[in-house]
């Protein structure tokens, strides 16, 4: 069977990813659909991004732009340091790429580059890194940042009361437009959640990679869901953002 699996926000633990892909007995039919945020965190950041090159050989995959690639993309590019970025993971990029030749960040960059904002299936599922903020849609989105920074989209979610029909005059017109909506960015360990959260029509694959969670893959149809290890027992000695 032909699957479709999603992938929540990896943070550089590709330890934790490859045990991930182990368990999900990935086969070369298998599609991917990763939402964003690959580096930034733990040691192998870089590592990470040359592994997701590979992988894109033996299956077909789909790579949303997050928050924290589209700063780590602006460093390699300009060399330019963004304080906020730094004491957000951004020093364990800068370190991961410490080793790696100009043609291997040449390759890296064209990876980057070619990563898109969001993407819409056949059965009108979006698949975004973060959410995004204009009510017809995301083709009519005021500004690129927001597909990889917002978090209203969630937060409207998750303040739902669920006992309002969607054909409710007041119900939120963003979450009609689409079958179902698939997110990472903003980790579920918040409301103290340690899988993939369901709120209204949308799905939050952040499970907390970055921190004390697991990285977490959910079969888009069915809702299976696999998950790593936490991310910190396989770098015992590291921090990660914490």
């Amino acid at each position: 069977m032909n699957r479709t699996i999603a992938i929540g926000d990896i943070h550089g633990g590709l330890k934790a990813l490859i045990q991930l892909l182990k368990r999900i007995d990935l086969s070369p039919n298998d599609k991917l659909i990763f939402l964003g945020d690959y580096v930034d965190g733990w040691s192998d950041s870089a590592n990470t991004i040359t592994y997701l090159i590979e992988l894109a050989k033996q299956n077909t995959c789909v790579f949303i732009r997050g928050n924290h690639d589209d700063l780590t993309e602006a460093w390699l590019r300009t060399g330019d340091l963004n304080e906020q970025w730094l004491q957000h993971g951004g020093q364990s990029s800068i370190d991961a790429y410490r080793n790696f030749t100009s043609e291997e960040i040449k390759e890296h960059l064209a990876f980057f580059k070619q990563m898109v904002n969001y993407y819409v299936d056949k059965e009108n599922r979006l698949f975004v890194h973060a959410g995004f903020t204009n009510i017809r849609g995301v083709e009519n989105e005021y500004h690129d940042t927001a597909f990889y920074w917002d978090r209203t989209l969630w937060e409207m979610a998750l303040s739902l009361d669920d006992k309002i029909p969607t054909d409710h005059k007041f119900y939120p017109k963003r979450l009609l437009l689409f079958r179902e909506i698939f997110i990472g960015h903003t980790p579920v360990t918040r409301i103290g959640e340690d899988k993939p959260v369901n709120m209204a029509n949308v799905w939050n694959t952040d499970t907390g990679a970055a921190f004390k969670g697991k990285i977490s893959a959910i079969e888009i149809k069915t809702k299976e869901i696999w998950q790593s290890d936490p991310v910190h027992e396989l770098y015992p000695d590291e921090d990660g953002r914490n």
